[in-house]
């Protein structure tokens, strides 16, 4: 079995970030963090999450995330999936947050997407069915 550990996030404020993702992930914590020095430029870094998956803030980013409207190479968004996508979206709305774009009309699941302090556009989906078929058909 192959599962996605973690993925590894270079932002210009990590206590922004921070404040992000635990609005979304309460159930997560700070499993590590220290600073280090990447191509001779030296940053902070920490890891956010539970014991098998997490996310790695590393700060002293430059310039501005790629425009998301555009068709340049790179990360477009990355997805969770949640059992509660209302208590994701309270959450993140209480914390201060937004939602970017409402999902497509789909029968077999719902989802939406936010943009993190760092313009990385996150997708929340829940499925409202366990057969595999179902989830995922295209509109």
């Amino acid at each position: 079995m192959i599962h996605l550990e973690h993925l590894n996030l270079v932002v210009k404020d990590i206590p922004a970030a921070l404040h992000f993702y635990q609005a979304a992930f309460p159930h997560w914590k700070v499993r590590s963090k220290g600073q280090s020095t990447w191509h001779g430029k030296p940053r902070d870094w920490l890891h956010f999450g539970d014991d098998y998956q997490y996310l790695t803030f590393n700060n002293n980013g430059e310039s501005a995330n790629r425009d998301l409207t555009g068709h340049q190479v790179g990360l477009a968004h990355f997805a969770f999936v949640t059992s509660n996508l209302e208590q994701i979206i309270k959450r993140l709305a209480n914390a201060g947050y937004e939602i970017a774009k409402e999902g497509a009309d789909e029968p077999y699941r719902k989802n939406v997407y936010f943009i993190d302090p760092d313009g990385f556009e996150i997708e929340f989906v829940q499925y409202l069915s366990d057969d595999p078929l179902e989830r995922n058909l295209d509109s």
